[in-house]
């Protein structure tokens, strides 16, 4: 996306490449790894126009890495969030019997800013979809509530995070479960064939995000429920932080206002649309539920 923070204009280097990443995990040693003279090409370390989407794949690997290693980080705070971001974003947001359930490796990946399930009012028998499903969290909730007659579908486009969600499928030994390579803005499942799609702190990552709202409409049936778990921004958000690319991987920069989904999930075919912040995760913006109904 031209007119993004690019290389040439960051100071902090505190971001890199996968690859970068795994020979980088001391905090001292990021600097070396990470600075401009190593063009990593990612997050603000290389230079040019950015590409949002490789972008986000690449930070989105990178804690995939992380999490397999159990640990939060591997180069700094490139690739997860902060101890001090724990607080809105993360498994942290789950309350203890959710996280009890599910192997450490998925709550590591895990980068949402709130907990879909719990407000999705799921039921016995349902397919779920949930959009950039990461390493899996919300997929395994969600098949413990749907049950042995439900199934519940997790869509990523990372490869290293499907490898993670499969390991930690395996590990918490849910059967009504399928994760599946795509992207939000193009779901490779047939039309009319979900009850209900849940997301965590992804759709802020689109760079079309009224693709992402059609598709929704595409494979919910009539009267499906859409309920996710996003940041919304202030209206008044500066532009400084809308054209960094840091802040857009990090789920702020690209966040829409309440304006914007209500117009967008309008134009989709969504009724009842209720979005009710929950808590504050940057200056100008907020984490919010989401909710919508699709007409029938």
């Amino acid at each position: 996306m031209a007119g993004l923070t690019t290389g040439e204009e960051r100071t902090d280097w505190s971001c890199c490449s996968p690859a970068a990443q795994e020979a980088c995990c001391e905090p001292e040693a990021k600097g070396e790894c990470c600075g401009p003279e190593h063009d990593s090409g990612t997050c603000g370390c290389g230079t040019g126009e950015e590409d949002v989407r490789e972008r986000v794949r690449e930070r989105y690997a990178a804690t995939a890495a992380a999490a397999s290693r159990g640990t939060a980080s591997c180069c700094g705070d490139a690739a997860v969030i902060t101890d001090e971001q724990r607080e809105a974003f993360g498994s942290g947001l789950y309350d203890n019997a959710d996280r009890q359930a599910l192997p450490d490796a998925a709550q590591l990946a895990s980068l949402g800013c709130g907990n879909p399930t719990a407000v999705a009012d799921l039921h016995q028998g349902e397919t779920v979809l949930d959009l950039g499903s990461g390493g899996g969290i919300d997929v395994l909730l969600s098949a413990r509530h749907v049950g042995p007659t439900g199934k519940a579908y997790g869509l990523d486009m990372t490869d290293e995070m499907l490898e993670l969600a499969r390991r930690n499928r395996a590990e918490a030994g849910v059967q009504n479960v399928e994760f599946v390579k795509g992207t939000i803005e193009a779901p490779p499942l047939a039309d009319d064939s979900v009850d209900v799609i849940i997301s965590n702190c992804v759709i802020n990552l689109s760079e079309d995000k009224p693709a992402v709202f059609r598709e929704a409409a595409r494979v919910l049936r009539r009267g499906g429920r859409f309920a996710v778990s996003d940041v919304v921004a202030d209206p008044d958000m500066d532009e400084p932080t809308r054209h960094d690319m840091q802040q857009w991987t990090g789920c702020i920069a690209g966040a829409l206002t309440r304006a914007d989904f209500e117009r967008e999930l309008g134009a989709a075919g969504f009724g009842e649309i209720e979005i009710n912040e929950t808590h504050r995760v940057h200056q100008h913006a907020a984490s919010a539920i989401i909710r919508a109904t699709l007409a029938d």
